[in-house]
């Protein structure tokens, strides 16, 4: 897979990015599908499909990357806030099978509220015995 992985091969330079940040274990580029100004995704350049799948010292690294990445947008963008997104399988809505982490930058009457979808009324209590028991 990673042969033919379009985030491997930004990793390795194979692909033109915006490269905004990296080192040795972690890149962070411009998004080409901006949904606002400074949009940015965080990935391993080792080949993990999903956050399940990566090591925890490597989760770690790229979430310091990703706050330094906001800070730098807060002072150089003026972004006033963050949505920080992951999604994790096809379900989920990820598109790329590479773990990556969307910064996306937020702005005041931005027009981009980011809803989690329709509210749907379920027993906490049964779902609190599923998951602590």
């Amino acid at each position: 897979m990673k042969d033919t992985c379009v985030f491997c091969k930004i990793a390795r330079g194979e692909i033109p990015a915006k490269i905004v940040y990296e080192n040795s274990k972690i890149i962070a580029f411009l998004d080409i599908n901006p949904r606002n100004e400074g949009h940015t995704l965080v990935i391993p350049k080792a080949h993990y499909q999903s956050l399940l799948d990566m090591p925890e010292e490597i989760l770690s690294e790229l979430l310091i990357v990703a706050k330094e990445l906001c800070e730098k947008m807060k002072n150089k963008l003026q972004a006033k806030g963050f949505n920080l997104v992951i999604n994790i399988g096809k379900v989920a809505g990820q598109e790329v099978p590479h773990f990556h982490l969307h910064i996306i930058p937020r702005y005041p009457d931005d027009g981009e509220v980011i809803k989690f979808g329709e509210i749907k009324q379920k027993n906490l209590e049964e779902v609190y015995h599923k998951l602590c028991e």
